[in-house]
């Protein structure tokens, strides 16, 4: 009986751990009485409050957006900078994507410090005071101007050696095109050095510097002078090259600038959603985000020697205190040594056969055992199952995770052998970090010190028998804190799953504290223990499944389209959720609609009068590699009109005003999309290359927010505890034309 409550103590610690393991990063509170010069973020939620009114949603060229900005040219002055409003009708393209959107955004533009010396480079301080249709934008970016706002009153006092330049651009939301309007057409931007962007994915948490220009040796420099709560790693940053998403940094990346990139991501499911709200934005995040910010602006304007670094760096904050970092080279040197090391350490201790499969065993098992218990929930309960209480189902994934280990331990390593077991994990661990360097080589900084403090101990077990024990719960400390914390950034960041995919790197923190209990766990009949691990996974997975799927802060997506197909001569409603049943009574099926290619819900919908835009060509002209169109829209109500080519179109470039990009490569599947949003956009005239000599057959999109009366009913069902998300309720039109 005493051995079953050790095991179940044990395994249960282990859960306790791994659910406090974000704990380990704290947020600054924000002062009851700021100091003279420091960041107050009551008074810049203040500030805030009053910039964002009624919050409502406020997309760049729209009335509410006319409000904001106003509302925020009177708090720029009340802070001591004048602002300098800037008129572009501006287009930019998608470095990841075919498209090219365009929109008439006004950037507000204000400095302070020596302005007038051409010889001393600014920093730049940018952030979007724009939201999009779905949400007021507390956070998104409201965040970002409300610290730039605190930073500007703190500098206003300060002797400032640079200048520094405010940029609150708009169109942010709608392409990065406030960001492209000042790098192409503000005259500061000769001026610039150094730039710090403030973005927000969600409304909580610590203000992540997840992104550099690169090498990122300069910019490491600054970030480390600059940050007293540094939350940073260089694994994430090399990540965040590799997805689709992007921020004003994206434009500004194409100077050699010196860059960081803060964002906080707490809570994805507020996010471009109406719960963006300043009520739900948590005052410690603002008040890091403004310290982070204020510190960066500091170690550049304030100072006549700027930091200076060079090279690649491999960093990491240690639960946000301090920040390790080292040179690229070296760090990926020393994992080579270790790497060599282990290898060696493993074959003396005959660990490369079974006990290192046992190592590899776990992950696999536990990435199996997780995606069974995930694949069997989701089977009784479509939908983000987890999405109130992702605790509850990551702890389910950890419990996978102990179960596989606890198997493999005791089944296939067949050994307590913890000297074996050592070198088995211990090499694993950084063979896998060495390969993940292939392609994120800032995962190094990872897989460098608790290997290296385990590989220490075992170097010097002959002169001190203890020293490997000691260095192996050293490691499995280090471990603990160095990669927990980043392992709950992760999981937030992916907060819509895959949820299982997360069990290897919680089976990896989980070993070695398993390992040092091997003698204790084979005490027991292998078989009730294994079973008792597995049980514990399946209660997880049970209390998973149990759990409301949604609350009222944690909402489930759910954006309603009355889609009017005029070319067709069909009417649809078209539920955007995440798979979930509709709660209303009609013929759904999951399909993809002309606008998107992600999948939703759609059944017949009665058939309204919906005015569409129109484009018009008006001029034809041969040009290099094909043909030059001149396009007139005719929005007649519509917030967005896109067109949409298919892929053997071959669009060679497209915009307006001066700005005419060229659409990114992609995929030889991909669309091309050209998009014209707010109400600069009715009568505009919009140039087109075409690379086919053939027409071509355009879908025009139009889409204005909101629904007609006939969509009543559907909305009443949506459930109290859903909302829209990246998207408002809209009506959208679909024509053609061949051009």
């Amino acid at each position: 009986m005493k051995r079953v409550a050790g095991l179940a103590a044990l395994f249960l610690a282990l859960l306790a751990a791994m659910a406090l393991k974000g704990a380990l990063l704290s947020l600054p509170s924000p002062p009851d009485q700021a100091a003279p010069g420091a960041f107050d973020a009551n008074r810049a939620a203040a500030r805030l409050a009053h910039i964002l009114g009624d919050e409502r949603p406020h997309p760049a060229d729209s009335a509410n957006g006319d409000a904001v900005r106003e509302r925020l040219i009177a708090e720029m002055r009340a802070v001591g900078l004048e602002p300098r409003v800037t008129d572009d009708f501006a287009c930019n393209s998608n470095i990841h994507a075919r498209n090219v959107n365009c929109a008439r955004v006004r950037n507000l533009v204000a400095t302070l410090g020596p302005i007038g010396d051409a010889r001393r480079p600014a920093l730049l301080l940018v952030s979007h005071y724009d939201s999009t249709f779905a949400g007021p934008g507390a956070a998104d970016d409201g965040i970002g101007v409300a610290a730039m706002l605190g930073v500007a009153e703190a500098l206003r006092g300060a002797r400032l050696e640079r200048p520094v330049i405010f940029l609150f651009d708009e169109g942010e939301e709608l392409g990065l095109l406030g960001a492209r309007a000042f790098l192409e057409r503000d005259p500061l931007a000769t001026r610039v050095a150094y730039a710090v962007n403030l973005e927000a994915r969600g409304v909580d948490g610590p203000a992540i510097m997840f992104e550099t220009s690169r090498p990122s040796g300069p910019a490491i420099a600054w970030y480390a002078r600059a940050s007293g709560r540094p939350v940073a790693n260089s694994l994430s940053t090399d990540l965040y090259r590799l997805i689709p998403n992007s921020t004003d940094v994206a434009v500004l990346n194409e100077r050699p600038w010196t860059i960081l990139n803060f964002a906080i991501i707490g809570n994805e499911t507020r996010y471009h959603s109406a719960g963006d709200t300043l009520a739900s934005l948590d005052r410690r995040s603002l008040q890091h985000t403004g310290e982070q910010a204020l510190g960066a602006a500091l170690a550049v304007a304030a100072s006549d020697a700027p930091p200076a670094g060079s090279g690649e760096r491999l960093y990491t904050d240690l639960a946000g205190r301090m920040l390790i970092d080292m040179p690229m080279t070296f760090g990926l040197v020393l994992l080579g040594l270790i790497l060599l090391f282990l290898l060696v350490e493993a074959w003396r201790r005959r660990a490369l056969g079974l006990p290192l499969l046992a190592m590899a065993g776990t992950l696999a098992g536990s990435l199996a055992f997780a995606f069974a218990g995930h694949f069997i929930v989701q089977l009784i309960r479509p939908g983000d199952y987890w999405r109130a209480h992702p605790l509850v189902a990551r702890e389910a994934v950890y419990a996978s995770a102990i179960a596989a280990a606890v198997a493999a331990l005791l089944l296939v390593a067949r050994t307590p052998e913890r000297t074996r077991l050592r070198a088995a994990f211990w090499l694993l661990f950084t063979a896998l970090g060495a390969a993940l360097c292939a392609v994120a080589p800032g995962a190094a900084i990872y897989f460098l010190v608790p290997p290296f403090a385990a590989a220490l101990g075992m170097a010097l077990r002959r002169k001190w028998p203890r020293a490997e024990q000691a260095g192996a719960i050293a490691a499995a400390l280090l471990l603990f804190v160095t990669f927990g914390p980043a392992l709950d950034l992760f999981e937030q960041l992916m907060n819509g799953g895959p949820l299982w995919a997360f069990a290897p790197l919680a089976a990896a923190i989980m070993l070695p504290a398993l390992i040092e209990c091997a003698p204790f766990l084979g005490r027991g009949r292998t078989v009730l223990v294994v079973a008792g691990a597995i049980d514990l996974a399946i209660a997880g997975w049970i209390a998973a499944g149990l759990m409301p799927a949604y609350d009222d802060d944690r909402q489930q997506l759910f954006t309603i389209e009355y889609v009017s197909d005029q070319a067709a001569g069909t009417a649809r409603f078209a539920i955007n959720n995440d798979g979930a049943p509709v709660p209303y009574d009609a013929a759904w099926a999951r399909t993809e609609m002309p606008y998107t290619a992600r999948r939703r819900w759609a059944a017949p919908a009665p058939a309204v009068p919906v005015a569409a835009p129109a484009v018009t060509l008006v001029g034809q002209a041969p040009a290099p590699g094909g043909r030059h169109l001149r396009l007139r829209i005719a929005a007649n109500g519509a917030e967005t009109i896109t067109l949409i080519a298919p892929p053997d179109a071959r669009l060679g470039a497209a915009g307006a005003g001066g700005f005419v990009p060229r659409f990114a490569r992609g995929a030889d599947t991909d669309k091309y999309y050209l998009r014209c949003i707010g109400r600069a956009c009715d009568g505009a005239a919009l140039d087109l290359l075409v690379g086919s000599a053939a027409p071509v057959e355009f879908t025009i999109i139009g889409s204005r927010s909101g629904l007609p009366a006939v969509a009543a009913p559907l909305a009443r069902a949506r459930p109290a505890t859903a909302r829209a998300q990246y998207g408002p309720d809209a009506t959208i039109t679909v024509g053609r034309i061949r051009l």
